[in-house]
């Protein structure tokens, strides 16, 4: 199998968790890895003073992921993306326009209160283009 890996990531350690279960999948897919956070709004926080200030916003998670990730398999394909909006839809309309064979989403806010209200897992699950598969994120 060839084609592109989704994985929803953002600046969470459950996210990266989710991102290399990706990661793995991809390489013993033969497919690139794409690397998407979905955000509603964009926060950001300035570190630094003078001229060395460095500006970090969450719509850098994917950037930063991939990153990190291709340093590890360099053999792996990795491209990333930062779409304005819900996550969960971010991810769908990736894979649609990539023509994903896979989404990777983390399974970190599927107890509980998040289990009633929605999650981006439950939602990727029930309406994406293509398989879905839910990395198990919780710590032991």
């Amino acid at each position: 199998m060839s084609g592109v890996v989704v994985v929803g990531v953002d600046a969470s350690p459950s996210a990266r968790k989710a991102a290399e279960v990706a990661l793995g999948l991809a390489e013993s897919l033969g497919a690139s890895l794409h690397v998407v956070t979905g955000f509603e709004v964009e926060n950001a926080e300035t570190f630094g003073v003078g001229s060395d200030k460095v500006r970090i916003s969450n719509a850098d998670s994917s950037e930063m992921v991939a990153k990190s990730l291709g340093a590890s398999r360099p053999g792996v394909e990795i491209t990333h993306f930062a779409a304005r909006g819900k996550p969960a839809d971010s991810l769908i309309k990736e894979a649609i326009r990539l023509d994903a064979r896979l989404i990777v989403v983390g399974n970190r806010r599927m107890r509980g209160i998040g289990r009633l209200l929605g999650s981006v897992a439950n939602s990727v699950a029930h309406n994406a283009p293509c398989d879905v598969y839910i990395a198990n994120t919780y710590e032991d």
